[in-house]
């Protein structure tokens, strides 16, 4: 099983505390770990966690924080294609802080900006699904156009998603995602995302997802929530991982992914949970 993630990678600096400080008071942390964060990257860790070949092609750069990112990106066997490997400037960072007495939690981040990138000189692998998360537009449309089976993460709506979202198989939008002049996607209005399939989760809240012909919704199971940081991204590395292991009943395969998704936020920190998967 081959899958192709397209997106952003990050450095992730994520610290645990009890209580998240006010105005210009600091508070001491119980944990502080680093890891590669982003979207389409935290799904590939988990697509490979479970098994799948996985590449990601991202924009890391030449400078030495790349270096956390390309590392950890390789501890957890993702091949990374770093469309500009020369560029002087820092990967985006994301300063995460979970509260630990409820597992929520609060992102600072700069995500990509404005960076413009173009293709790997390389080209894009065959794969039999592919992921996008939105962010690097020209990545997002190259590899959405050269999908053999496209899934998008539209966490919130981006420009890109009108050249994007034609190709794809599956939506999957967070409860929060308005496509523009919409409303909230519902059996109404999910026509307007223009995929066969729309998915739409709603943190603990049901999952709930429209098709051409039909609606429904899978529940979520009730779990003691750790560490909600990146939940939303195991969720789609996992659906990926069903959608591209022939899984083609897709409340099923949202029941597997959620499932995947009930694991990252039982355990704390960005990676440990991943030993829980089996």
């Amino acid at each position: 099983m081959r899958l192709l993630f397209a997106g952003l990678a990050t450095v992730d600096l994520v610290q645990r505390v009890q209580r998240l400080p006010g105005a210009d008071e600091k508070v001491q942390s119980e944990s502080v770990e680093v890891a590669a964060g982003g979207p389409a990257a935290n799904a590939a860790v988990t697509a490979a966690a479970l098994g799948a070949s996985v590449t990601l092609v991202s924009v890391v750069g030449a400078h030495p924080l790349g270096d956390l990112v390309r590392a950890d990106l390789a501890a957890h066997g993702v091949t990374l294609i770093d469309a500009a490997p020369d560029s002087p400037e820092p990967p985006p960072v994301s300063a995460v802080t979970v509260l630990a007495t409820t597992g929520e939690r609060t992102i600072v981040s700069r995500n990509a900006g404005n960076r413009r990138v173009t293709m790997p000189a390389e080209g894009l692998p065959d794969a039999d699904l592919t992921l996008v998360d939105g962010h690097h537009p020209a990545l997002a449309t190259a590899a959405a156009r050269a999908a053999r089976r496209l899934l998008v993460d539209a966490g919130s709506w981006r420009p890109v998603f009108a050249d994007v979202f034609p190709h794809a198989e599956v939506v999957a939008c967070s409860g929060d995602f308005r496509h523009p002049g919409a409303a909230p996607i519902d059996a109404a209005t999910a026509d307007a995302v223009a995929a066969p399939h729309v998915v739409v989760t709603h943190g603990p809240g049901p999952v709930r997802w429209f098709s051409a012909l039909e609606a429904g919704e899978v529940a979520v199971p009730p779990v003691a929530a750790v560490d909600t940081a990146g939940a939303g991204d195991a969720f789609h590395g996992a659906l990926a991982v069903a959608l591209a292991r022939g899984d083609r009943n897709l409340p099923a395969a949202i029941a597997y992914a959620i499932g995947v998704a009930a694991i990252r936020v039982q355990h704390a920190g960005p990676r440990s949970w991943l030993t829980h998967l089996s």
